[in-house]
């Protein structure tokens, strides 16, 4: 078990349900799936951009990425549809433990000038969004390989029902957010 689960059972459960009033256990928000996604606009001139992109998902996840196929064609993009058009790595269970980890203690603090997470870019259903500029940040990317800077979404899907939940949940669970 991941020392961040084990956080969130020992600790982040009994103050979730103080703070929030729960009566049981099962009612404290929890981390249900973490989606890592990259989409490629370099793509269309490039289609060798994606396998690129599948390495580097690969190694931060340690999990095979699919890669996501443009659902309409759009001329002024010059987008069919069909193409491949980026990639995206669904984690659940321990691989999500082990990557919120890696996120928060390894590869955040690794950012430069970094003051912390925006702690608005929540959905309005308990859901955060963060977009990472570059994959160097984690230590799994090899430096001397890559051949392009690439950035890619990460968007962590909790159960709690508001946004004031979800980010009470992701600050026990070490989320650096910025101060307002």
């Amino acid at each position: 078990m991941s020392n961040l689960k084990q956080k969130y059972l020992e600790e982040i459960v009994p103050a979730m349900k103080e703070k929030f009033g729960y009566k049981n256990a099962m009612q404290v928000p929890k981390l249900e799936k973490v989606v890592i996604n990259s989409g490629l606009g370099e793509a269309i001139q490039n289609p060798k951009a994606i396998d690129a992109a599948i390495e580097d998902l690969r190694a931060i996840t340690g999990q095979q990425p699919v890669v996501t196929r443009a659902k309409k064609s759009v001329a002024a993009f010059k987008v069919r549809e069909g193409m491949k058009i980026g990639a995206k790595v669904t984690l659940r269970g321990e691989r999500m433990w082990s990557f919120m980890d890696r996120l928060i203690n390894v590869a955040l603090p690794r950012v430069r000038d970094f003051r912390g997470v925006s702690p608005n870019s929540f959905d309005g259903r308990g859901n955060y969004t963060l977009g990472i500029k570059e994959q160097l940040i984690f230590p799994e990317i090899n430096y001397d390989k890559i051949d392009k800077i690439r950035g890619f979404d990460v968007t962590i899907v909790t159960t709690a029902n508001t946004d004031e939940e979800a980010r009470e949940l992701l600050r026990l669970l070490g989320m650096p957010f910025r101060a307002q």
